[in-house]
């Protein structure tokens, strides 16, 4: 298996990169956590005129047919920064909803605006009493003439405070369904939230919202396929970003620990040091080798890509939690405070490792498609 980057990935890394060393630093982030919107609007446009927006989406959509890999290679550069922006919600996982299961009618009025950076979206599925069991919900799209009247609640919807359009799971007669729901119909309300690493969300109430036939996102009751294929992506580009995370704790370790003085001397000379950050290294290698081999599998359409985006999924959220405490740990009390990004990333990891499944969720996975 070939692990090495194409000449056109490696210029896009480094396009990325540029960026995130001009423009994102930790002044930036905590500036934005306090807005009412959570990123910059204006980053979001240059993203568009920069065409990061349209790299998932096919040739016949207006994009560039990139793949898992690609976005890996994007991730990662936008995980050392802690960008704000919500790629991952809007393009990632929503537009691969809609290039994966939407018609062509609904790809046409859809995916133009958010290749554009006119349109923002957000994926709503957690509910309270469902934990990671995307068939133990409440919310129901009854059928009638007009289409189907939806009722219920969402919970820590990503980027759902601002989200234009929302795709929202709900049981059916023919078992769970996807449907495009607009953020300003009659009947939707939303109750801001802000999630543990800043993220801007909200928690969705659906009251007698009426849909009509065409907001029905590909077949009904199919929801689980779309999800699954979905989230395989996503998950590659989760990873990429925890490996940026990773990359970037490590690093500031590692240079903490060579000014950092004590008895005389650098602690990064202290061998018990030296050893937590070795371990750490290996975490962020181990990291590495799985999103590698879980973006091609993607790319090569393996039946063992499913597989692969599990054990991604649980060593993301094992290596970020170990990494994350022990940046903390080896720059002592100023690790947490507000001004260094080391407790920024820890949060971010904390939650990337929950994000559609923590890691016990998928480790059972893992198990189950093994056996």
């Amino acid at each position: 298996m070939d692990f090495s980057l194409t000449e056109e990935q490696t210029l896009l890394q480094d396009s990325v990169a540029k960026y995130v060393r001009d423009h994102c630093d930790v002044e930036r982030h905590r500036k934005l956590v306090k807005t009412q919107q959570g990123f910059d609007t204006e980053a979001w446009a240059q993203f568009a005129e920069l065409g990061w927006l349209c790299m998932p989406f096919s040739e016949a959509l207006g994009g560039f047919g990139s793949g898992a890999v690609d976005l890996m290679v994007m991730t990662e550069a936008m995980g050392k920064g802690l960008m704000r922006e919500p790629f991952l919600s809007t393009v990632v996982t929503c537009g691969g909803f809609l290039q994966n299961a939407g018609s062509s009618t609904q790809q046409d009025q859809y995916v133009g605006d958010i290749i554009a950076g006119q349109s923002q979206w957000a994926f709503a599925f957690a509910e309270l009493a469902g934990g990671y069991d995307w068939s133990r919900i409440d919310t129901r799209a009854e059928k009638n003439a007009e289409g189907y009247l939806l009722n219920g609640r969402k919970l820590a919807v990503l980027n759902g405070h601002c989200a234009d359009f929302m795709i929202v799971t709900a049981a059916t007669e023919a078992g769970i369904s996807l449907f495009i729901v607009d953020g300003a119909q009659a009947g939707v309300s939303r109750e801001p939230f802000s999630a543990m690493d800043g993220s801007h969300g909200a928690h969705v109430q659906l009251d007698n919202v009426q849909l009509g036939a065409g907001q029905l996102l590909g077949l009904a009751g199919q929801a689980q396929s779309y999800i699954d294929r979905v989230l395989a992506t996503t998950i590659v580009a989760m990873g990429g970003e925890a490996l940026g995370a990773m990359q970037t704790l490590l690093g500031s370790t590692v240079e903490y620990t060579k000014t950092r003085e004590q008895f005389g001397q650098p602690i990064g000379k202290f061998q018990a040091l030296q050893h937590a950050m070795a371990d750490m290294y290996l975490k962020v290698e181990e990291t590495r080798s799985l999103l590698f081999n879980a973006a091609i599998l993607i790319d090569e359409d393996s039946e063992q890509a499913a597989q692969a985006c599990a054990a991604l999924k649980v060593k993301m959220a094992e290596a970020g939690r170990f990494v994350a405490k022990q940046s903390v740990q080896l720059h002592g009390g100023i690790g947490m405070t507000d001004e260094l990004n080391v407790g920024h990333h820890f949060k971010r990891l904390l939650l990337l490792g929950m994000l559609y499944g923590d890691e016990n969720h998928y480790l059972e996975r893992y198990m189950q498609l093994s056996a």
